[in-house]
């Protein structure tokens, strides 16, 4: 520091697959001061960036080393076989890994997938990269389980996928470095991930209570309408209606007999 300061940023990195622009969009409504730095990083290598401080945060795949990397799971990712518009299981609405025992099914180097025993057979060489596997399934050569957002990342029009059921699934996660050196905008992006609205956020002041309206006198709005109310028809009101006020009610006074 020399006298001026640095203006923050923040740089997230996120792996192939997830799609943060969502996030994104929230993120510079609610700090437009501060710019936020997409950094898009191999699902194998985002780890050891984080690691490196090749980022403050990132959007990776679980597992995660929790000896210096802190985690919070996110969603957790529908897993498809990507196959031809011709082949079989297009025409279904899902499979079991039992229903690919007669496919190639490919194994890419990149894959991010946790499999205790492949599905259907394995191909004569591994692709290097989940894009160059997609190809392959293109060209009629085999095959390909991955998680959804994959499939669609690398989607062609003579290519389709289906749900696998019991596949194993991959799970997304926010991770950042332990020691991190900007925890309060570490911070703000959890609040945005999980939903948070911007007075919920943690860090933020409470607003202020308002002061509650004082009530009417309920009393005196009764004394009041009873005050201007007018007497019913009929009622007495203490003034006699043919003669004078207050005095007794009054007939025709008759002639007097005439004496005899």
């Amino acid at each position: 520091m020399t006298g001026s300061e640095v203006s923050p940023l923040f740089r997230l990195a996120y792996v192939p697959g997830v799609t943060p622009s969502k996030w994104v969009r929230i993120w510079n409504e609610r700090l437009p001061d501060v710019p936020l730095d997409l950094i898009a990083v191999p699902a194998a290598e985002a780890c050891d960036v984080l690691r490196g401080g090749g980022a403050d945060a990132g959007l990776v795949r679980l597992p995660v080393d929790r000896t210096d990397l802190s985690a919070i799971p996110l969603y957790t990712e529908t897993t498809v076989v990507v196959v031809p518009k011709d082949h079989l299981v297009a025409a279904v609405d899902e499979v079991s890994a039992e229903d690919l025992a007669d496919d190639i099914v490919l194994h890419p180097l990149d894959d991010v997938l946790d499999w205790e025993r492949l599905p259907g057979k394995p191909a004569i060489e591994r692709p290097a990269t989940t894009a160059d596997a997609v190809e392959l399934v293109a060209a009629g050569v085999g095959l390909l389980v991955v998680p959804q957002s994959l499939a669609r990342l690398h989607h062609r029009k003579d290519l389709t996928y289906r749900p696998v059921t019991d596949a194993p699934e991959s799970r997304v996660a926010l991770s950042w470095p332990q020691d991190e050196t900007t925890p309060d905008l570490v911070e703000q992006f959890i609040g945005i991930v999980r939903g948070r609205t911007v007075n919920s956020t943690r860090g933020r002041p409470p607003a202020p209570a308002q002061p509650k309206a004082k009530r009417p006198d309920a009393g005196g709005a009764q004394r009041k309408s009873a005050a201007g109310k007018k007497p019913a028809a009929g009622r007495s009101t203490g003034k006699n209606p043919r003669g004078g006020a207050g005095g007794p009610k009054g007939g025709k006074r008759g002639k007097p007999r005439r004496r005899s």
